[in-house]
């Protein structure tokens, strides 16, 4: 299945499809299982996952 990365209006970056995240030191983050939600506002705690901070901080886009 390609993967396929849909932004949310004033929200995260939806990656759907097999998909591998690595940390800023280029090792794989452990799996999620069934779509991901990568932070783009910059207030998540759980970065680089969404934990919903975007709307904590009223971030639009």
């Amino acid at each position: 299945m390609p993967v396929t990365v849909k932004p949310i209006p004033d929200g995260p970056l939806m990656v759907k499809g097999e998909c591998e995240v690595l940390d800023p030191q280029g090792n794989p983050i452990p799996d999620k299982s069934g779509d991901i939600f990568l932070c783009r506002c910059g207030a998540s705690a759980t970065k680089p996952f969404c934990d919903g901070g975007h709307k904590r901080i009223g971030f639009k886009s």
